[in-house]
């Protein structure tokens, strides 16, 4: 954790590693059952909510920074194996594309995480604060600036982690 007087770019990295840290908090108490269970029924298992979390930040991150995102560059798609889909980042997929994610080593999703939050730090160690009023997109009212897509992709991957750690700490995971 950061002390100290932060500018916006230190506070965008000290929120770039949150999502990792946090599932750290809980990671060992991930177990292999519980990592393709479905809770309730709901489609979203602690690997979807992991995979697509390391999905939306390496995904968003490359397009930003103009490089080929991690998935493909570091040959994630491979380590993942066949029953997570290489081209999806977990956006507006059907409970069944979501409940057909399943991961049969744990580690690779932590794995992943890792290596995006290391590229996310990269990447915004290169930026400048005029660089984060920048306009990024005008699809919306008001327009995107690069910060504000940041700080939207890393909380949104906050609460995926989140979300994962409440079905770790349900008794017993079904």
């Amino acid at each position: 954790m950061h002390t100290g007087a932060m500018n916006s770019i230190a506070v965008l990295q000290e929120l770039a590693r949150r999502p990792l840290d946090e599932l750290d908090l809980v990671w060992d108490r991930i177990g292999p059952a519980d990592v393709n269970a479905h809770p309730g029924g709901h489609p979203n298992s602690i690997a979807w909510l992991l995979w697509h979390s390391g999905r939306e930040i390496d995904a968003q991150v490359a397009h930003l920074g103009g490089h080929e995102q991690l998935w493909t560059a570091q040959g994630w798609a491979d380590r993942f194996g066949p029953d997570v889909p290489a081209d999806k980042h977990g956006y507006g997929q059907s409970a069944d594309t979501a409940r057909a994610v399943v991961v049969q080593d744990k580690e690779v999703l932590r794995g992943y995480l890792a290596a995006v939050t290391e590229q996310s730090l990269d990447y915004l160690g290169t930026l400048s604060e005029t660089d984060l009023d920048e306009v990024i997109d005008r699809q919306w009212d008001p327009p995107v600036t690069r910060a504000v897509r940041l700080v939207s992709v890393y909380a949104d991957a906050l609460q995926h982690v989140g979300q994962a750690a409440y079905v770790v700490g349900m008794d017993p995971v079904d």
